[in-house]
């Protein structure tokens, strides 16, 4: 093994990967000479891809190329003496937001997806030898290789105000391969650096703010955006004459390696079994590297991080990740089929119907986000008056939190009103039913409130699986009602479903689109089909998880059948969270709606009203169930149980069927709207791509329809 990064890479032929560059937009590498206070030169290097913030810096081939010759002409100058020092920071507002993805996903084999490794390497490695001390002024986002530019220069500052800060590359079904596998844990320790490179991505890819990345000790020194650049120029001036020292508690002589390292790694192991199961790949993988990272060379670690990025990169797991990536990043943000929203109603005040758990979510939602006044009402005044209890107390948490100020707490509070007086509905502009879900009930408080609102007011309902038709089917204008279904955890949720009937106007249509957008949610327009496209599909997957139970099977096979899918949970845990209540009565709409391809039981209800259900592990696996369900489900048993094969087969069959029927029928535009409402709606994983690009791999799609979703079909390059 050779001791340089220089020398690890020399010789290495990158022009197959710098072929494929067409059409990347380069982040161009741009030096200016700063003489500091001492008198000594930093050469300044800023990262600019002369676009504005809105397209971040990102780092492709030919920029990596570009950056590197840059790197070699200042060792140069470094050598003759010209320069002291070498800084590199980015445009406003950014530093980087990682290696360029699209051109990853275009590298044609396993060897080419080896030398992007390589060359992020062999690029980012030249940081430590120049020579002369390198300074990463991280003056905004810095992602995945933003951060690891970072990570290989000798000191870094950040910008107190730099927007996030993250190695998300697990949550991509990738690991960090330029560097932040092996640096990360050396320079910040293991448990530390487990919870930036895997816990975080795994938790709906959570970022760094600049003051944990400090804490953490990520960076050396945090400054105020005011003079960020002035400050961590006078830092590394002190820095470079010795006047500032740079005391790091993780210094690698000072971590240690021999217990708590493997302890870490065990422990991180076991929590990833038990939370996601062992299907996805870049965890594990993430895993490996950080634990081999606690002995051995850098260069080893780097070439290590090289073997295990062109694996993944060129697998299935990626290619399905980086199309449910495209379809939140892109898709989510332009809804198909939303009218214009030049057509939306100005709303100014909100109302809500009901003032129960869901409708004081609701109200919580809508008064932070769209900070206008809001009104609940319910049949007396005690549950009223527990409601605007319960979101008081909200944003009291919010404040104590930090994450409110006094006088904005106060504010929000004071727009929160409950009442038991319907007429008080007058000048609500959107008003949304958050009632007890039977058909009846809701036509009835709908009648009750159209007599008192506007006539260009909106009515909505957050109706899970009934039909948005029937229930404005006494309306005396039924033009002005949508569905708007959330799901919970109301403000954790990113996706809301926007359900049309045949009359909803497109100015009703409009305002659900403009009102989902201000409340920082995902909308995706779906027709008025039985429960709309989540609930429908989770309910293909609750049956069938139902019907091997009833057949004989355990419920901990059951769960354990279910794995390959990833997601992440299985359906009994599911179940046991969205409620045993709910479940039963999505089933019974779905075997009402469609006898022949959904499946209930009667005990599903006789289960619901028992205090606990299932018995679950520390992890929240479902390991079996209670005594007093497995008397209730003693004779409804039967005593022929399927295999896990068998239990797999049939819901990736019953998803594929389900799926081109909802397409045929026209439920939703195009099956990427599906996949976005299993990730947005149900967590499903972007290691699936959502569903379709999984039940192409698998098969289910040609043998249920004699086709697939994809065409070509969405999977890994060949080796």
């Amino acid at each position: 093994m050779t001791n340089t990064v220089s020398e690890q890479y020399a010789g290495i032929d990158f022009s197959p990967i710098l072929a494929v560059t067409e059409g990347e937009v380069i982040t161009h590498s741009r030096v200016r000479d700063i003489r500091l206070a001492s008198g000594k030169v930093l050469a300044l290097v800023t990262l600019d891809n002369g676009r504005d913030h809105t397209r971040p810096n990102t780092l492709g081939p030919a920029t990596m190329s570009q950056l590197g010759e840059t790197l070699d002409a200042l060792k140069a100058r470094a050598s003759a003496g010209e320069i002291q020092a070498v800084g590199i920071t980015g445009k406003q507002y950014i530093l980087a937001a990682g290696a360029d993805l699209s051109d990853i996903s275009k590298v044609g084999s396993k060897d080419n997806a080896r030398l992007v490794a390589q060359l992020g390497h062999k690029v980012f490695g030249k940081l430590s030898e120049l020579g002369v001390p390198t300074f990463a002024f991280v003056n905004g986002l810095a992602l995945g290789g933003g951060l690891e530019i970072a990570l290989n220069s000798t000191y870094r500052t950040v910008d107190a105000s730099a927007a996030a800060i993250a190695l998300p590359e697990v949550f991509l079904g990738i690991i960090p391969g330029w560097g932040g596998a092996y640096l990360l844990p050396n320079l910040i320790g293991i448990e530390n650096a487990l919870e930036v490179v895997i816990s975080n991505p795994l938790k709906q890819n959570r970022m760094l703010k600049p003051q944990q990345a400090y804490d953490y000790g990520i960076v050396d020194a945090i400054f105020p955006a005011a003079n960020y650049l002035e400050d961590s120029l006078a830092w590394a001036d002190g820095v470079l004459t010795g006047k500032t020292k740079v005391d790091r508690k993780n210094e690698p002589g000072k971590i240690e390696r021999l217990t708590k390292w493997p302890i870490a790694i065990k422990m991180a192991r076991g929590m990833l079994e038990s939370k996601i199961g062992t299907v996805p790949k870049s965890p594990y993988a993430a895993l490996e590297l950080l634990d081999k990272a606690k002995s051995g060379t850098k260069a080893e670690g780097f070439a290590r991080e090289d073997e295990a990025l062109a694996e993944l990169v060129t697998g299935d797991q990626f290619a399905a990740s980086m199309y449910a990536f495209d379809l939140v990043q892109k898709r989510a943000k332009r809804p198909v089929g939303a009218p214009d929203k030049a057509l939306a109603k100005k709303v100014t005040k909100v109302g809500i119907i009901g003032a129960g758990l869901m409708a004081s979510q609701f109200a919580l939602l809508f008064v932070r986000k769209l900070q206008v006044p809001v009104l609940i009402t319910d049949l007396d005044q005690a549950r009223v008056d527990k409601g605007v209890a319960y979101i008081h107390d909200e944003i009291g948490k919010l404040e104590a939190k930090g994450r409110l100020d006094g006088d904005s707490a106060n504010r929000l509070r004071a727009l929160v009103t409950g009442t038991t007086d319907k007429s008080l509905y007058a000048d609500c502009d959107f008003v949304i039913e958050a009632v007890f879900e039977e058909v009846g009930v809701k036509q009835q408080v709908f009648g009750e409130i159209e007599q008192i609102i506007a006539e260009d007011a909106i009515l909505a309902t957050n109706t899970s699986s009934l039909s948005v038709e029937e229930i404005g089917a006494k309306l005396a204008h039924p033009e002005r009602l949508v569905g708007f279904h959330f799901f919970n955890p109301v403000a954790v949720m990113p996706l809301i479903e926007i359900v049309k009937t045949p009359q909803t106007s497109d100015a009703a249509l409009s305002t659900a689109f403009v009102v989902a957008k201000n409340l920082g949610k995902n909308a995706v327009l779906t027709g008025d089909a039985p429960g709309f496209v989540v609930n429908r599909l989770l309910a293909k997957v609750m049956g069938e998880a139902a019907r091997a139970v009833y057949e004989g099977t355990p419920i901990a096979d059951v769960e354990k059948a279910f794995a390959p899918l990833g997601l992440p949970m299985g359906p009994f845990q599911l179940i046991d969270l969205v409620g045993w209540k709910v479940a039963a009565h999505v089933q019974d709409t779905m075997v009402h709606a469609f006898p022949d391809r959904f499946y209930a039981n009667e005990n599903f209800h006789a289960l619901a009203e028992l205090p606990e259900v299932v018995e679950k592990d520390r992890g929240g696996r479902v390991t079996g169930w209670t005594k007093a369900a497995e008397k209730l489900l003693k004779p409804a048993v039967g005593s022929s149980p399927a295999s896990a094969a068998t239990i797999l087969a049939r819901v990736q069959d019953g998803l594929a069927q389900e799926i081109r029927i909802m397409l045929d029928e026209g439920v939703v535009p195009e099956v990427e709207d599906i996949d976005l409402c299993l990730i947005l709606g149900a967590g499903w994983p972007f290691i699936d791509g959502g569903a379709s690009p999984y039940l192409d791999r698998e098969g289910a799609s040609e043998r249920v329809f004699g086709d697939t979703f994809h065409h070509p079909v969405i999977k890994g390059i060949a080796g």
